[in-house]
């Protein structure tokens, strides 16, 4: 149901599109997979690209976006007992930075750190975040082609940054795949 929801607002966004011709509401949308230890992740995002351009030399530049997302998480080991599953989902605000082209084309290198809001508290295998408020940083690399999709791949670690304990941390491989408008 609420994957259903997920997928109907990124639609919606998609569809907004055309009603802000020249001043676009968002300049991409992306879906994740995301794979932990014994927990599964799809999260759905828009990104807001920033006009920034940072030491611009030979063609690249230094530059970023603002990304909102909304995830669904699959815990398969829920409270360490085999075989017991639990959902949660998240929505965070993540600013990234990314090394890519002038042309936003091709290869690119990108990191961020953000926030983001859990709907209950992970306890999974022998992972345990004692906050719903966790950090979101990672770091990746893709490629955009010139028919405007991407494809990346990163690494996604979750934390509190150690405010509160237990704190182990949760790290995602994530494959991800955008359409830049």
């Amino acid at each position: 149901m609420f994957a259903t929801k997920l997928i109907a607002a990124a639609v919606a966004l998609v569809a907004m599109q055309g009603a802000y011709a020249d001043d676009k509401l968002v300049d991409s949308v992306a879906i994740d997979y995301g794979n932990a230890a014994k927990v599964q992740m799809v999260r759905f995002s828009a990104a807001k690209d920033w006009s920034a351009r940072w030491f611009q030399s030979n063609g690249t530049h230094l530059s970023g976006y603002w990304e909102a997302s909304a995830g669904f998480w699959k815990e398969s080991q829920y409270q360490n007992i085999s075989g017991n599953t639990a959902h949660l989902w998240d929505v965070g605000f993540t600013p990234v930075f990314r090394f890519e082209n002038d042309n936003k084309k091709g290869l690119y290198y990108e990191g961020g750190i953000g926030v983001h809001r859990l709907s209950k508290l992970y306890d999974n295998d022998t992972y345990r975040l004692s906050t719903h408020f966790q950090f979101g940083d990672h770091i990746g690399i893709g490629y955009v082609f010139d028919n405007n999709w991407e494809i990346g791949g990163k690494i996604q670690h979750f934390s509190n940054g150690g405010y509160k304990k237990p704190n182990t941390g949760v790290n995602f491989l994530e494959v991800k795949a955008a359409y830049h408008f």
